[in-house]
C-alpha cells in the first residue's frame, strides 16, 4: 500500500474529516500565537520581487474542511501584520503588503471540490489553487515558495515498509496491523521507524528546493515522548483493538487471514529527539522553535462514539480499499464495543503522546539538494 491512496473521509456529512476533527483543530489554534510571533521575528520582507510577485504559501497534506483555511489565514494576517509594520518606509516599496497566492496540496483523491466550496464559501483575502501530489516529492519549482505549513500530515508514510508484509523477514507482522500492536517484533518498528527517515528526508529535500533562501516552515505533528515505548502509547491500544475486531471477523470467516495478514496502517509516530535529529542531520534548515503544543481536548471527557468517528474518519479508507466497503460498519461496531468497555479514554496515564510545533528556516548558505 503506498500513500497515493490514502485520503481523509470527504464531504460534510456526518462521518467526514471536516466533521471529526476537533482535535485536528485545536492544535492549528494553539500554534497561532508561537507562530505570528516567529514570523514578525524572521520573516525578511526582501525574500519577495516588490514589483510584481506575491507572497507564496503552501499547505501540505491540507485534506478538507476548516482546518487549513484557519491555518492560512493564521499565516497570511501574520504576514500582514508584518509588513504593515515596516510600511512607514515609504521609499521601500518592497515593505507594501503583497498580493497572497496560497496552494492547496494533498493527494489527487483528496475531496478538493468541499475543500474549495469551504475556503470561497468565506470570501478569502487571497488568491487560491490546489496541487494534487504526495509532498514527499517535488510539486513546485524551485526557490518558489515563501512559506510552507504542514500539519498533522507527516505521520502518514508514503508507504507500508516491504519487510512487514514479507513472510521471509523477521518484520514480518503477522495478525498485527500495526508496528505499536501487543507483540508486534522490534524488527516491525525498526522498518517503519527506517521508512519514516527515508520520507522526512525526502520531505525536506523537496522543501528546500522550493523554498526561497530564508523562507519559513511551520510543522505540526503528533509524536509520542521521549523514552515511551509505542506499546504504551495510545495509539498502540486503539489500534489493538482495531486489529482484534479484524482477527474476530476472520475467525468467523468475513475475511480470510491472508488478507488481513497484508494489512497495516501506514502511520509512524515519531518521537521529538529523532525527529529533531532528522532535521539537524539534513542540514538545509535553522531550527527556530522546537516546542511542545498543550494537549487538546485535555479538559473533555470524551464519549465513545466521539472516539470512534475521530478514528474512523482517518482510517475508513485504508479499510476499504483492502478489505472492502461491506465489512466497515461491523468493524466499527465492534471498535465502538470493546473501547466503550476499555479505560484508555478516562485514565490519563494512556494519554503519553504529545504534538509539537515545529518552526524552520531554509538557509542561505548551503546548497540545494538536486541542484
Amino acid at each position: 500500500m503506498d500513500n497515493q491512496k490514502i485520503h481523509m473521509n470527504g464531504g460534510d456529512g456526518p462521518n467526514s474529516y471536516a466533521n471529526n476533527s476537533e482535535y485536528q483543530k485545536q492544535l492549528v489554534g494553539y500554534s497561532k500565537i508561537v507562530m505570528t510571533e516567529l514570523i514578525e521575528q524572521e520573516l525578511d520582507v526582501g525574500i519577495i520581487n516588490p514589483d510584481c510577485s506575491p507572497f507564496c504559501v503552501a499547505d501540505f497534506g491540507c485534506s478538507v474542511g476548516a482546518n487549513t483555511y484557519l491555518a492560512v489565514q493564521n499565516i497570511i494576517e501574520a504576514v500582514e501584520t508584518k509588513y504593515k509594520s515596516n510600511e512607514q518606509d515609504q521609499e521601500n516599496p518592497q515593505l507594501q503588503v503583497p498580493e497572497f497566492l496560497v496552494f492547496f496540496n494533498d493527494l489527487v483523491q483528496n475531496d478538493f471540490n468541499t475543500l474549495f466550496n469551504y475556503i470561497h464559501g468565506n470570501e478569502p483575502n487571497y488568491f487560491t489553487t490546489g496541487i494534487p501530489g504526495s509532498f514527499y516529492g517535488r510539486v513546485f519549482p524551485k526557490a518558489f515558495l515563501h512559506f510552507a505549513h504542514s500539519s498533522m500530515s507527516l505521520l502518514y508514510l508514503s508507504r507500508i515498509p516491504e519487510e512487514v508484509l514479507d513472510r521471509k523477514s523477521a518484520a514480518w507482522n503477522k495478525g498485527r496491523i500495526h508496528y505499536s500492536c501487543s507483540g508486534a517484533a522490534k524488527e516491525v518498528e525498526a522498518a517503519y521507524s527506517n521508512q519514516f527517515r527515508k520520507d522526512i528526508q525526502a520531505f525536506l529535500d523537496a522543501r528546500a528546493q522550493e523554498l526561497v533562501p530564508g523562507g519559513l516552515m511551520a510543522i505540526i505533528t503528533l509524536t509520542i515522548l521521549d523514552g515511551v515505548l509505542p506499546s504504551d502509547s495510545p495509539m498502540a491500544l486503539n489500534f489493538t483493538i482495531l486489529g482484534s475486531c479484524l482477527q474476530d471477523m476472520a475467525n468467523m470467516g468475513i475475511m480470510s487471514e491472508e488478507k488481513l495478514d497484508s494489512f497495516n496502517l501506514p502511520y509512524y509516530y515519531t518521537s521529538p529527539m529523532e525527529l529533531e535529529t532528522l532535521i539537524k542531520t539534513h542540514g538545509c534548515f535553522d531550527i527556530v522553535r522546537f516546542e511542545k503544543l498543550p494537549t487538546p481536548l485535555r479538559q473533555v471527557v470524551i464519549d465513545v462514539q466521539t472516539a470512534v468517528l475521530s478514528m474512523r474518519v482517518v482510517t475508513e479508507q485504508l479499510f476499504q480499499q483492502h478489505f472492502g466497503k461491506d465489512i466497515t460498519e461491523e468493524l466499527f461496531q465492534r471498535y465502538t464495543e470493546k473501547l466503550d468497555s476499555h479505560p484508555v479514554l478516562k485514565d490519563d496515564k494512556y494519554r503519553t503522546d504529545a504534538s509539537y510545533f515545529v518552526f524552520l528556516k531554509r538557509k542561505t548558505e548551503t546548497s540545494k539538494p538536486g541542484s
